[in-house]
């Protein structure tokens, strides 16, 4: 079993305390072990980031661009180490970790050229013989939370902005999937990034919340989980100045017109469905389809769904994953047990996998005869399941879509261009997909929810600075 370091004000530190990884595929046995820091080691850590700052905000954009310019090559260099490391800690395919280290590198690349490039606008002053402008600030200490769905291109996502912005972090990966994050920290590490500009907190979070989130030194907290425990750090942080940027939970539909492409929407839907085993944000969990098609568009969905091979993520043939750890696979199974105790049909699937019972795997399912009240409708499953109402007409699927707590994604497949941009303008979400998934939103589009979904604070693109920078305005008087 190996045994990894974390990286705190430019070292490399273990204590005497430690955290096993499980390989979700079979967790019999660890694969690494991490650091289990204390409450004394995480406010170390913004000492660290503290100082850090004060270095890093001064130094020169272009500077920060060599680093990352460098840390993307370098990720790019170890691609098939990382993607395994990813799979074994995650349980996502081979294909799947492979595209999410070259991403993460995407994001390095992509946030080089934003931080040469400088960000502020000039204005016009009433005053003659006077220059205004605005400039962008780093915001100072910001705290980054990261999920284990998508254990290495979240973290990047999140620090590659607030990074090359001038900013320093204090970084909690996930406690069942901390590889991923250390190798993204290495690379920047290796890449000449100053010591205490990112410092990486390895825990137990039960034993370091109140250092961690209390600290007087964090100005932003940006956090990828659950609506619960998002909202708890949310309210932790109601009388504190500090910003909160939250990418929450969703309840995505896909709505399937009369005029659609079948066969091509039935494919679309399963990979938005069920890659990563259902386990993304942005997976399609309901299928909205208008009733003339609704029997054929199911029957192509099934086809499709039989058509996965489920195993472990390490083997080529793959292509459905176990889930992440065994709580969430029984998370998944309790929602089933319940799904069909309220009246749902099982078409496929249903249960979990028992050729593989030291594994994490729940057969990929679609379950019919769902009504809107049931909870698989409404509340979050994060597995690979999906659920198919028929309705009436355009109207009622947009109804229907619309009437979640959530408001992430949401897709539609049509003919119709005329569909198709109503559909645009009247979906309650903050990402719409036409004649395409739910899933794959590139490192410059501004992603974000409405809703249960997010907070005012988008990721990606240059939307992010909203969150990562503050902004000053400049008057210069240049006449005598």
């Amino acid at each position: 079993m190996r045994t990894l370091e974390t990286l705190s004000g430019g070292e490399w530190t273990r204590t005497g305390e430690w955290i096993d990884v499980h390989d979700p595929a079979d967790v019999r046995t660890p694969l690494a072990r991490v650091p289990a820091l204390s409450a004394k080691d995480v406010t170390r850590a913004y000492d660290h980031a503290e100082r850090g700052f004060a270095a890093w905000k001064r130094t020169s954009p272009f500077e920060r661009a060599r680093v990352f310019t460098e840390a993307a090559r370098l990720i790019r260099e170890r691609v098939e180490e990382i993607a395994a490391d990813v799979t074994a800690e995650n349980g996502k395919t081979l294909a799947e970790a492979t595209g999410e280290t070259l991403k993460a590198a995407d994001f390095l690349e992509y946030y080089a050229g934003l931080a040469r490039q400088g960000y502020g606008t000039l204005l016009h002053d009433v005053r003659p013989q006077h220059r205004t402008h605005t400039q962008r600030e780093p915001i100072g200490v910001i705290l980054v939370i990261s999920p284990w769905n998508d254990p290495l291109i979240t973290p990047a996502r999140k620090l590659a902005p607030l990074l090359a912005t001038g900013n320093a972090a204090v970084f909690k990966p996930a406690t069942e999937t901390p590889l991923s994050g250390l190798h993204f920290a290495r690379a920047l590490h290796d890449a000449g990034l100053p010591a205490g500009v990112l410092n990486v907190v390895t825990g137990r979070t039960a034993e370091i919340e109140e250092a961690l989130l209390d600290d007087p030194r964090i100005a932003g907290i940006t956090f990828t989980g659950s609506n619960a425990v998002g909202n708890r750090i949310r309210r932790r942080l109601a009388d504190r100045n500090v910003r909160f940027q939250g990418e929450l939970g969703g309840k995505n539909a896909s709505v399937v017109l009369r005029d659609a492409a079948l066969p091509a929407a039935a494919k679309a839907v399963v990979a938005a469905s069920f890659g990563q085993a259902g386990q993304r944000c942005t997976a399609t969990s309901r299928v909205i389809v208008e009733r003339p098609v609704y029997d054929e568009f199911v029957a192509l969905l099934v086809a499709e769904v039989a058509a996965l091979t489920v195993g472990p993520g390490s083997d080529p043939a793959t292509t459905l994953c176990p889930l992440s750890s065994p709580k969430q696979r029984d998370s998944v199974l309790a929602d089933l047990g319940r799904a069909v105790g309220q009246g749902a049909t099982v078409l496929t699937g249903g249960r979990a996998d028992t050729e593989r019972p030291h594994g994490c795997y729940v057969q990929p399912t679609v379950l019919a005869d769902v009504t809107p009240e049931m909870a698989v409708w409404r509340e979050e499953v994060f597995g690979p399941v999906l659920a198919v109402r028929a309705v009436d007409d355009f109207d009622a699927a947009v109804d229907a879509v619309n009437d979640s707590a959530f408001g992430l994604a949401a897709a539609v497949f049509t003919r119709d261009l005329t569909a198709a941009y109503r559909f645009a303008d009247e979906a309650e979400c903050g990402q719409v997909a036409v004649n395409t998934t739910t899933t794959g939103w590139d490192v410059h589009l501004p992603f974000g929810g409405f809703h249960d979904s997010g907070t005012g604070y988008k990721e990606q693109g240059e939307e992010v600075l909203r969150f990562s920078t503050r902004v000053k305005t400049v008057a210069v008087h240049f006449g005598a």
